[in-house]
């Protein structure tokens, strides 16, 4: 009886693919790579991204592979391999390294990011949270992204609420947008 079973739906399918009625074909599909292109060139590999609720644990492991890259470039940890330096004064030897681990070095939190068009609105917004919780003298950075606490009067308890509810007001003003 089972082998009766499987004989029937054999011819079953044979009958189907001997039907008379021509099969409809899909329309070709077009395609975006040319035959001439190289299929071995590889994009460039995304950078990671920071999150405005990662942990320090969360922003360390996220670091290792650029610590370990610079590493590799004959930067040992510490102070010369573990951040991104900038300015004048970055040596030519870790300039290099870090050109050369770049790809690992983790881009901003998308709210902080100069990229964002909307990262100075964020900015502004947070500024606003933080004045809403007693804080004097904050503001946005020149850049209009960053967020600079004690003005000139160098405020200590600006300084100190700021960073007290920088993070709160962050997270408040990103559940929102």
């Amino acid at each position: 009886m089972r082998y009766a079973h499987l004989s029937l739906v054999a011819a079953l399918a044979l009958l189907g693919a001997c039907s008379s009625e021509p099969e409809a074909q899909a329309p070709p599909v077009a395609s975006l790579i040319q035959p001439s292109a190289s299929p071995s060139a590889s994009p460039e590999p995304e950078r990671p991204r920071q999150r405005l609720d990662d942990t320090e644990e969360d922003y360390q492991a996220l670091v290792k592979p650029y610590q370990a890259c610079m590493r590799k470039q004959g930067m040992p940890g510490g102070k010369m391999g573990s951040g991104w330096a900038a300015g004048d004064d970055v040596p030519p030897k870790q300039k290099k390294a870090q050109e050369a681990c770049k790809q690992f070095w983790p881009l901003p939190p998308w709210e902080l990011d100069p990229d964002n068009p909307e990262a100075k609105d964020f900015a502004r917004d947070v500024v606003k949270c933080l004045k809403g919780k007693g804080v004097e003298y904050v503001e946005t950075t020149e850049d209009g992204i960053g967020i600079a606490a004690g003005g000139d009067q160098n405020d200590e308890e600006s300084i100190t609420k700021t960073g007290r509810y920088l993070d709160e007001c962050q997270r408040a003003v990103a559940a929102r947008k």
